[in-house]
């Protein structure tokens, strides 16, 4: 597939404070963004995922390393025109109506006064704000700007849309519409770049994920690819299982609780369960459920964000 993002070693170092002491916020990071993809950038807060992005739109120039958008340098006229962007907090002319205000980006985006009519019109039906297009932004909610902000995104009719963010200050059905919305633009073949903390987002939509802990991509691929597709745990639920089974049971390994009656049983491994499993059955006993536990984002996440520092100064 053609590659529309690809990021080479980029690093970058800012200098703060009085004395300009230098503080690397991302170092040596490089990844591929394929088109027709959703690519998930996860992080905990402060991760650099927010740099990351401005490097990739041209916005903060890198102190090594490259970055190209649909083949042309980023920051560049070629690749702004290919790019729909929503940064994280948005900052909007409060003043303007909805309305006015996609239609003055939608202007300054190239495009002619009837067009950008019409464009804002379509925007503010699929972003849900069709009914509110006449109030002034200083009356909007933080979801509603959220969603102002998604359409000026679009307003250009970009083939690559960036999104920081961009479940900040949602609900939950203003969150589910937001992740219909990034599915219909891969369906229209455009590609989707956006940044989260929320690990949900990311197992819900994502084709691509990639790990920034500390500044560092530690981790990029599919959640197939990424995730060990071995068993880590079997849960075992159990009722009328005889006292003395139980007691050999836990002295054997597991780990056991009572829950509304039921004996809870893990495992560490498969075989351990089976075997418990056909124990129990030939005492006499009911198998409530078996849940076997493979790793998850979250514990890959976890696992990332303890283990790795953060980059020095």
């Amino acid at each position: 597939m053609e590659i529309v993002i690809r990021a080479e070693r980029l690093s970058k170092t800012f200098r703060v404070g009085f004395w300009g002491r230098r503080v690397r916020a991302v170092e040596d990071l490089s990844l591929e963004v394929k088109r027709g993809e959703i690519f998930g950038l996860l992080g905990p807060n402060g991760a650099g995922k927010t740099t990351t992005l401005k490097m990739l739109l041209g916005f903060v120039r890198p102190t090594h390393g490259r970055v190209s958008v649909a083949g042309h340098r980023a920051g560049s006229l070629a690749a702004r025109k290919a790019i729909g962007y929503l940064p994280e907090n948005p900052a909007l002319y409060e003043f303007l109506t909805g309305d006015e205000y996609l239609r003055f980006a939608g202007r300054l985006a190239g495009l002619s006064r009837s067009d950008a009519t019409a464009q804002a019109r379509k925007l503010l039906e699929l972003v849900g704000l069709a009914g509110r297009a006449d109030r002034s932004i200083r009356k909007f909610s933080k979801g509603m700007v959220q969603r102002l902000g998604l359409a000026q995104a679009l307003i250009g009719d970009p083939q690559i849309v960036v999104l920081d963010e961009p479940m900040s200050g949602l609900d939950p059905v203003g969150r589910k519409d937001v992740r219909d919305l990034i599915f219909e633009l891969r369906r229209q073949g455009r590609t989707v770049l956006f940044s989260t903390h929320i690990l949900s987002d990311v197992e819900a939509i994502c084709d691509t994920v990639g790990i920034m802990v500390g500044g560092r991509l530690t981790d990029c691929g599919t959640l197939s690819t990424l995730l060990a597709p071995g068993v880590r745990a079997v849960e075992i639920v159990a009722r009328d299982v005889p006292e003395p089974l139980s007691q050999r049971l836990l002295s054997n390994g597991a780990q056991g609780m009572r829950r509304d009656g039921a004996l809870v049983l893990t495992f560490s491994s498969e075989a351990p369960a089976q075997e418990a499993m056909r124990a129990i059955v030939g005492a006499g006993g009911v198998l409530v459920s078996v849940a076997p536990h493979r790793q998850t984002l979250e514990s890959l996440f976890v696992q990332r964000a303890r283990g790795t520092t953060a980059p020095s100064a």
